[in-house]
């Protein structure tokens, strides 16, 4: 079975306890969530889940089908790369001591990336981007001795003017009006 990356938009009512829910059917289903991030919309009764996870086709539209079973579930969205853009940030505290920090500061400014925190012997490191460019970044600042590594889910966006809480509003103005 060929198992393919794929990067979800769950669109859930701002509830407590929806997040348990959704990971919860996750880990019932024994599927591996490769990242997570949650937050708020433009629409405080929203938030939005992006779930990047690792499945072959047959399972993924089951689990589809099972999340949009869910109560709180409003919308959920494949994200496909060509039709998105997706972020992760990452703060890495790398080793810099007197001989090496020109040559950290040269990587950091070649990723575009900011130091946030300067000691005698360490830099830390703030960069967002792809999963590629970030993997590249660590890549290029293993051998000054990365000491330390958080990293947030992925988060991502459809491209072009359509928004996700724009049909939902729409459509719940729609019953309103009903």
């Amino acid at each position: 079975m060929i198992s393919h990356r794929r990067t979800l938009s769950v669109l859930v009512e701002n509830k407590p306890g929806v997040l348990a829910r959704v990971s919860g059917l996750f880990a019932r289903r024994a599927f591996n969530i490769h990242s997570l991030a949650v937050g708020p919309t433009d629409d405080p009764e929203l938030s939005r889940i992006t779930l990047v996870i690792d499945t072959a086709e047959s399972s993924f539209e089951q689990l589809t089908r099972q999340l949009n079973k869910l109560v709180n579930v409003i919308k959920i969205s494949e994200l496909e790369p060509e039709n998105a853009v997706q972020r992760e940030l990452i703060l890495v505290k790398v080793k810099a001591d007197d001989a090496s920090r020109t040559s950290v500061i040269q990587v950091v400014e070649l990723f575009r990336a900011h130091i946030v925190d300067v000691v005698p012997d360490a830099v830390t490191i703030e960069a967002t981007g792809s999963d590629a460019k970030i993997k590249a970044l660590l890549s290029a600042l293993e051998p000054y001795g990365v000491k330390e590594i958080v990293q947030s889910g992925a988060v991502a966006i459809s491209r072009g003017s359509r928004s996700m809480t724009e049909a939902v509003q729409a459509e719940r103005k729609q019953l309103r009006g009903a």
